[in-house]
């Protein structure tokens, strides 16, 4: 644990990138070696930025209810890790936020994993958390998330839940009636194991 706790301490300290964040450095992650599910997003928004609390936002809401877990147990790090692939704020642009800083995932995405041996499922949200956990292949988000049984069940593919894809969610409603679901039952199964 003494490893890991160096580790996490690193992380939320890192400077990296800070000359190209508008509000400076401020990692967000969750993490411990005993988390059984891995949530893979993107990087921080302003809200989650100036909360420190990943995904305390109207997304947050809309994953633990596609997950179907309490605010307790989505924040119980001993269940759940957090890691987007870049854990500060990248600023706005033109549509939305921008992608998650280049520097962040090559220096710290593997240490991090290697030290959560216990995931069982990982959940990776948009494009940028799906091209590292699918081996760097590159497919629209649309294309990967309608293949979620290639994976299943230790690797899903999901939508950003970011209230910007209602459109994306009713032009897709076999997401929520046939894949939400499956993706309950799963993360009952995996945390209620001993």
């Amino acid at each position: 644990m003494n490893a890991f706790t160096t580790l996490i301490s690193q992380v939320r300290a890192c400077t990296l990138c800070e000359n190209h964040l508008p509000l400076g450095a401020r990692p967000v992650v969750q993490a411990h070696p005993s988390a059984r599910i891995l949530i893979a997003g993107q990087a921080p928004g302003r809200k989650v930025h100036e909360s420190g609390i990943p995904f305390s936002d109207a997304s947050g809401e809309r994953l633990r209810e596609w997950m179907g877990v309490t605010r307790e147990i989505f924040y119980d790090e001993r269940c759940i890790a957090i890691l987007p692939m870049g854990f500060c704020y990248p600023g706005t642009g033109s549509s939305g936020d921008l992608p998650p800083r280049p520097e962040c995932a090559p220096t710290w995405r593997q240490p991090l994993m290697a030290a959560l041996p216990n995931i069982q499922l990982t959940l990776a949200l948009g494009q940028y958390a799906q091209a590292f956990h699918f081996d760097g292949k590159r497919l629209p988000v649309t294309e990967r998330v309608a293949d979620w049984q290639s994976h299943w069940p230790n690797l899903l593919a999901l939508p950003h839940p970011s209230p910007r894809n209602n459109i994306w969610l009713r032009r897709h409603p076999w997401f929520e009636e046939q894949v939400i679901p499956l993706l309950r039952q799963r993360v009952a199964e995996v945390l209620a194991q001993p």
